[in-house]
């Protein structure tokens, strides 16, 4: 049981920051979304209007936003089971300049959960976590290795879902979606930790999703749609005036609601995700 919490742990900080899009590497192209602009709703300083033309506004977004290949993350998810809620939290630096890598403290509170900070460096192959003391069957070790092929299988996939999902995720990718979506629209001007910032919306449906992700991270989030009673889920982010994704919230509905939001910043700054030293390693018994 341990194991299999540690495998949603890892999966939600995954889930987190690329959304249900993790590994969709062409929803934008697979579909406009709408009409693009023409070259109509350009402002005086020849910007377009998002307002007019949020299709072509956010396309840029997407591309300025995965083409930083650097940033800090601080978000949560929240979700709720028979009544009782869990929450993850996740805070850090996120690479995505050779697939995504991340170095980030991972918190899981409700559940039986310890509430404790681990912390986490995901590599191209394996996540490395430590509570800050040696880790049980680890040999007096702090940091225990966990490859993403064990992960997969412990969470039913065939062992590479783990890879399909960090090879394309990036915060872009959620924008990605919004626009394949065909519903988003702009709410309007609004303040996110005091930087202002155009707010889109849209609805995401379950249909939407096929086709776009691999097979076993389909199924991974048609199986938790399928189980909460969920159809679809309401995205939203916020584009600053850079056209970089500042805030992105994604509101599932059904028997077990989920609610999770993040919060991107430091664009382009360095993130350290090399591994832990061989001689502070230790793997997990049977992994």
């Amino acid at each position: 049981m341990r194991s299999t919490r540690i495998a949603a742990a890892v999966a939600g900080a995954v889930i987190l920051v690329g959304g249900l899009t993790a590994c969709n590497d062409d929803a934008g192209k697979a579909s406009g979304g709408g009409s693009s602009s023409t070259g109509k709703g350009g402002g005086a300083d020849g910007k377009q209007d998002p307002a007019q033309n949020p299709v072509d506004a956010l396309k840029a977004a997407q591309e300025a936003t995965a083409g930083k290949k650097t940033a800090k993350i601080d978000g949560s998810t929240t979700t709720t089971v028979a009544g009782k809620q869990i929450k993850q939290a996740t805070k850090g630096g996120l690479d995505w300049s050779q697939g995504m890598q991340m170095n980030v403290e991972n918190t899981m509170t409700g559940g039986g959960s310890p509430g404790k900070p681990i912390k986490a460096v995901y590599t191209k192959d394996a996540v490395y976590m430590n509570m800050g003391g040696a880790m049980p069957g680890g040999g007096g070790k702090p940091w225990m290795k966990y490859t993403y092929t064990t992960l997969s299988k412990q969470l039913g996939g065939s062992g590479t879902l783990f890879q399909e999902a960090l090879q394309n995720a990036n915060p872009g990718q959620p924008i990605d979606l919004l626009v394949a979506s065909g519903t988003a629209k702009v709410v309007g001007k609004e303040d996110v930790n005091g930087v202002q910032a155009t707010h889109y919306t849209g609805t995401i449906t379950l249909d939407q999703l096929s086709g776009k992700l691999g097979k076993d991270l389909r199924d991974m989030i048609r199986k938790q749609f399928e189980k909460g009673g969920a159809k679809s889920e309401q995205l939203d982010v916020w584009i600053d005036s850079d056209n970089l994704l500042v805030k992105k919230t994604e509101k599932l509905g059904g028997k077990q609601p989920s609610d999770s939001t993040a919060f991107y910043t430091a664009y382009g700054t360095k993130v350290d995700v090399a591994p832990p030293p061989a001689s502070q390693t230790a793997t997990p018994p049977g992994a």
